[in-house]
């Protein structure tokens, strides 16, 4: 099946009340492992990759791997831009195949980001590609994305609708207590619904992106930590709380971090059980596996079982 567009999917996920995965990926491993995981829950998945990930892999390389992986299953599979900074990003990105791109001018004044994501969109739409957009600004850290805790700000209900319509971006994604990281929260989770229920009313039939979502998997970062990492104290987004966004609204859900996690601990495992090997396809293959099992978990326990291609 060729590459989609999310429109389709996020369709099916507002009428019915669910959201969809969308997983960043770096390398072979997390696509294989995405994409082997969503094929045996036959659910459609996003594949997202951020401009970190396209200095690191090179943007021809991801696009050859992720068609590799369209041609080996029949479910919906969008590729997507993570965090594009500017314009020539997202054209770029466009031009290769990318079904569907973000802009994200949250770094900006409203003005000035409506102008960035209305540029994006023109050219975008001309080419029959989708946009997300950002409005508000997540605290933490994502590769080039670094926004301090003092310099987080909740989405505007009001400034949500006004931006959706001057741009015309085809979803949004909305601030309402998620961060970039491994550090969430330092005291109880908990997220802003009330803000979510009234971007929802605002404009009911955009899709809306919750960013900065990874559950944190205690046993990943316990493995993490045995094995020789120092990542003490870090927290996720509850599933219990994702679940419930998908309930009242939003239409994708980012993992990141739980999949670096994933790969990260099981590496460090096999290095420290035995220091003799050296084969990559030693430590690279039961960190694919590691990573399909993760995203597998994610698909039945967070975007739940009326997710299905």
């Amino acid at each position: 099946m060729p590459l989609v567009t999310t429109k389709n999917m996020f369709e099916k996920s507002m009428k019915e009340g669910f959201a969809i995965g969308a997983f960043n990926v770096n390398n072979m491993e997390f696509i294989q492992g995405i994409v082997d995981a969503a094929s045996e829950e036959n659910s459609p998945v996003i594949l997202q990759v951020s401009s970190s990930a396209i200095k690191y892999a090179r943007i021809n390389y991801l696009i050859k791997m992720v068609e590799a992986a369209t041609e080996e299953t029949n479910i919906p599979i969008a590729l997507h831009l993570d965090h594009g900074p500017d314009f020539e990003t997202c054209k770029m990105c466009v031009d290769a195949g990318f079904t569907s791109v973000m802009i994200d001018g949250s770094k900006y004044d409203f003005e000035e980001n409506v102008e960035l994501t209305k540029k994006v969109v023109e050219y975008a739409h001309s080419k029959g590609v989708v946009v997300e957009a950002e409005l508000g600004k997540l605290a933490g850290i994502e590769d080039d994305v670094n926004v301090s805790e003092a310099d987080a700000m909740y989405t505007d209900p009001d400034q949500a609708k006004e931006f959706v319509e001057r741009t015309g971006c085809d979803s949004l994604a909305i601030a309402i207590g998620t961060s970039h990281g491994a550090y969430k929260f330092k005291g109880e989770a908990k997220l802003r619904f009330d803000i979510l229920e009234k971007i929802k009313e605002k404009i009911p039939n955009t899709p809306i992106v919750l960013h900065g979502a990874s559950s944190v998997i205690p046993e990943l970062v316990e493995t993490c930590n045995k094995f020789g990492g120092d990542i003490p104290g870090a927290k996720g987004v509850p599933n219990e709380i994702l679940q419930e966004a998908g309930r009242l609204g939003v239409s994708k859900v980012n993992v990141d971090t739980d999949l670096r996690l994933a790969m990260t601990a099981t590496v460090r495992k096999v290095f420290a059980e035995k220091p003799s090997e050296f084969d990559p396809r030693k430590y690279l293959g039961p960190a694919r596996d590691k990573i399909k099992e993760t995203v597998q978990y994610k698909i039945k326990n967070v975007f739940c079982s009326s997710n299905k291609a």
